[in-house]
Parts: C-alpha cells; sequence; structure tokens
C-alpha cells in the first residue's frame, strides 16, 4: 500500500506540475499585453521631452550658423559683446567700453541679439 501512495503522489504532482506550467506559461497575446503598457509611455516620452528638444537644438544651430560680423551676441557665460570675426568653430567677439576681444567657440553663443531684416 506505501508503494502505491508514492505512485499515486508522484503522478499527482507531475500532473499538477504540467498543469502549472501551462498555467504560468505567456502567450502571445498576454506579452503583447504586458509590453503594450510600455509603448504609450515611451511615447509620451518622444513627444513631450525628445522632440522639443531636438527642435530647439537645432533652431540653435541654425542660429549660431547664421551669425553675421556686427551681430549682438550674449554668451551661455552672460557675456555681451558683438561679433568682430567669424572662423570655421570660433567667434571673436568685442565686449565692453575698452573694445577687449573675447575668442569663444560657437557652441558658447546663446542667443543674438540683432534683428536682421528679410528682404
Amino acid at each position: 500500500m506505501n508503494t502505491w501512495m508514492r505512485i499515486l503522489d508522484a503522478s499527482t504532482a507531475v500532473s499538477s506540475a504540467v498543469e502549472g506550467a501551462e498555467q504560468t506559461a505567456p502567450t502571445w497575446l498576454a506579452l503583447l499585453m504586458q509590453f503594450g503598457v510600455f509603448i504609450p509611455i515611451i511615447l509620451i516620452f518622444y513627444f513631450l521631452l525628445i522632440r522639443p528638444q531636438r527642435k530647439r537644438d537645432k533652431q540653435m544651430q541654425e542660429m549660431r550658423n547664421s551669425l553675421q560680423v556686427g551681430d549682438e551676441v550674449v554668451t551661455s557665460g552672460g557675456i555681451i559683446g558683438i561679433v568682430v570675426s567669424i572662423k570655421e568653430d570660433t567667434v571673436v567677439v568685442e565686449t565692453g567700453s575698452d573694445r577687449s576681444k573675447v575668442r569663444l567657440k560657437r557652441w558658447a553663443i546663446q542667443s543674438n541679439e540683432t534683428i536682421h531684416d528679410e528682404d
């Protein structure tokens, strides 16, 4: 009788393990439902954070590329001056009443205060 009990216990353990495996095995639909929650979150991050930042970066790059001699600029450090010369990646800015000249990288230009007529 003892052996029959062991066999019965072993068979029920195997059958319950198979049933448990069937219940916990995710189907493609369940997997899609789990990861489908992240898709709207990713889209929200893209449209609220990433896309506007890229647009601002593009506008800043266009502003820096359109600098002209004589433009009044503000640097990221707060220096205000007039562009004296422009090279490939550097700009020479004249500041103050004593006309000090400072050489800056283009990326340091924060804004162009000069308004150009678009004729």
